[in-house]
């Protein structure tokens, strides 16, 4: 943004408007299948459908659902409706119908974007709760509905963007549910301010890049590097409408010779098992961003052996869109979620409620940055709990190293006391993964016989056909070398 900050700002506008200034009209902004949008033609068919939606009687503030794969048509949909001031809510594109109607409900939208792909999911979804919302199909005429594409044709190409105050909500995203129903989260206009970061200051990420994830846009890692940052860095995003494998991963890496790859710890090691990673097109990649689960250091190196590029460990959420944490090409720890990114501040909060100061005291990690949202629709004491002063508590346990590096130590509710000592279970699974033969590992709490929790280990070790006692002494062996006595 510039160094002028107006009262008021649109984010679709905001993010387009970097790329049109330079005058990247004719510049690639979408790659899908054989076909190219522009940012030209991708400011035009936003305009349009944020036009088809205003006729629909779409108002500023409304909730907008969208169960949409990843198309032009989801950045067009998405676009248009922050354009005119809506609120664009992209859903799970693997949501069961009970949870699709869940968020109807919760939501309150009278609105629903979807692919004739989901049509009959959504009808069993509509079995499930009394609420109607307008449906629009993004791909085919449905008798009785709307039909994007045709209302788009004879809909105006200008479109006066609508300004809104920093605060005002501009995008809705639904958590996962790990920890009960899905809660609908309330970012703001503000979170366009973090697009420049990660993406533009670390990376460097400019015209002439293109931008591959592997998770797909509904998802805030995606949305937010592959879509945000990637636009209002005048990059180009690749998009697959498919649900993704290995092979689809490495077509696509060998078909559009991505300059920047995200994904996560299981394609990596799929990448790398099926013998993809080695062929040349990986190796061109300039980047490559993991999230969504810590990747172990065996898989680091493997990575960095095959592909000559380190796989850049970082950490977010669902609350902050963008990644909080991250390696940086020029100061990164395999292990670790890196350091903070740039306009990010944390902080770690000890079990008895202190700041922790000194590397190696775990405690829970507070983050404060310009994406942080504003809360949860309708949860007004679990937003009071969790966002605090401009603050997120992200309940996940972390440690500072002697280098100001941080490791993630699991979930804070995930955390057992055994023998009086808090024990973090991602920090064995982490040690027993480093064995070559141990592809999978979860560490529980179990009660013996006198009701004390103590520590049990769960693995898949599929080369391991004989002599599995041996195994086993070997790797306890390994660990009580590695780990304190108690761990």
């Amino acid at each position: 943004m510039s160094s002028t900050k107006s009262d008021t700002v649109n984010m679709a506008a905001a993010l387009l408007a970097p790329a049109l200034g330079r005058g990247q009209e004719g510049d690639p902004a979408i790659l899908y299948g054989e076909s190219v949008l522009s940012y030209g033609e991708l400011n035009t068919a936003a305009n349009k459908a944020g036009n088809v939606f205003r006729g629909l009687g779409v108002e500023c503030g409304d909730r907008v659902l969208m169960m949409v794969r990843d198309t032009p048509d989801f950045v067009i949909v998405y676009l248009g409706l922050l354009k005119i001031a809506a609120v664009p809510v992209g859903l799970s594109t693997r949501l069961v119908p009970q949870d699709t109607a869940y968020t109807i409900d919760d939501s309150e939208s009278g609105y629903f974007v979807l692919d004739s792909f989901f049509k009959d999911h959504f009808k069993e979804a509509l079995t499930l709760t009394e609420n109607r919302p307008k449906i629009i199909y993004t791909d085919a005429e449905v008798s009785g509905d709307d039909y994007l594409q045709s209302l788009m044709e004879d809909a105006s190409d200008e479109l006066e963007a609508v300004q809104l105050p920093w605060d005002a909500p501009a995008l809705w995203m639904y958590s996962s549910g790990t920890t009960g129903k899905p809660k609908g989260v309330v970012h703001q206009q503000k979170t366009i301010l973090a697009a420049a970061r990660l993406m533009g200051e670390i990376l460097e990420v400019g015209p002439g890049d293109r931008i591959y994830g592997t998770s797909k846009l509904f998802f805030a890692f995606s949305l937010a590097h592959c879509l945000f940052g990637s636009l209002y860095q005048g990059a180009a995003t690749i998009l697959d409408s498919g649900w993704p494998d290995s092979d689809i991963v490495a077509s696509n890496v060998e078909k559009y010779e991505p300059t920047i790859v995200l994904s996560v710890p299981p394609f990596y090691r799929n990448l790398l098992r099926d013998g993809s990673a080695q062929k040349p097109a990986f190796k061109n990649v300039r980047y490559y961003l993991t999230a969504g689960e810590k990747m172990p250091e065996s898989l680091f190196d493997q990575w960095m052996d095959a592909t000559g590029r380190p796989a850049l460990e970082g950490i977010g959420a669902t609350e902050t869109c963008f990644l909080f944490l991250a390696n940086r090409p020029d100061y990164l720890k395999p292990g670790t979620c890196g350091v903070p990114t740039p306009g990010t501040e944390v902080k770690i909060i000890s079990q008895n409620g202190d700041d922790v100061h000194e590397p190696g005291v775990p405690g829970v990690l507070w983050v404060k940055m310009d994406s942080v949202a504003g809360g949860y629709w309708k949860l007004d004491e679990r937003t009071r709990e969790v966002f605090q002063d401009g603050w997120y508590c992200t309940n996940d346990m972390f440690v500072m190293d002697a280098d100001g590096m941080y490791e993630h130590q699991g979930r804070a509710d995930d955390m057992l006391k055994i023998s009086g000592q808090w024990v973090s279970p991602a920090e064995i699974e982490e040690e027993v993964l480093l064995n070559t033969r141990v592809l999978e590992a979860a560490v529980v709490g179990i009660p013996n016989e006198d009701g004390l929790v103590r520590l049990a280990l769960f693995l898949v070790a599929p080369d391991v056909t004989e002599d599995k006692e041996a195994f086993e002494k070997e790797l306890q062996d390994a660990l009580i070398e590695k780990l304190s006595i108690y761990k």
